[in-house]
């Protein structure tokens, strides 16, 4: 007798796949983020100083902002986080959630920062900024 297969159960099987693998890729990014907090924000400060996305009075100040984002990012409830992303994450495709969660804090938090005089460029500008440090910690 011939089995019967179940086109919903192969594709339900992928779909799990695939959300397994995202998972895993975001709590070994969160970890990478929180073990290498001090070193990427110095990179990111830098980068966005050097693109020109910022403008601080306090350097260290920023940093400092970041650092802290980078170590409680991984203590965050995943609807917090999702909910913080939800604006831009459908900026780009296969998104690092790392760093539209670091672009969105750019955007909406940083600029209330009273040691940042401006923030310039749009979301995708800030964005690929962010990202060009933190896919870094993306696995491969």
């Amino acid at each position: 007798m011939a089995r019967h297969m179940n086109p919903n159960r192969s594709t339900n099987k992928t779909i799990d796949a695939i959300d397994r693998k995202r998972e895993r890729e975001r709590r070994f990014m969160l970890r990478k983020a929180r073990d290498n907090a001090e070193e990427l924000a110095i990179a990111l400060v830098q980068r966005l100083l050097d693109e020109h996305i910022i403008e601080t009075n306090s350097e260290q100040a920023i940093r400092e902002a970041m650092e802290k984002q980078l170590m409680t990012m991984g203590d965050m409830e995943e609807f917090d986080m999702q909910f913080k992303i939800a604006p831009i994450r459908t900026l780009t495709q296969d998104p690092n959630m790392v760093s539209l969660f670091i672009t969105q804090f750019i955007i909406e938090d940083l600029i209330d920062n009273p040691h940042i005089q401006d923030v310039f460029g749009d979301d995708l500008d800030v964005y690929r900024a962010v990202d060009s440090i933190l896919s870094r910690i993306r696995p491969k």
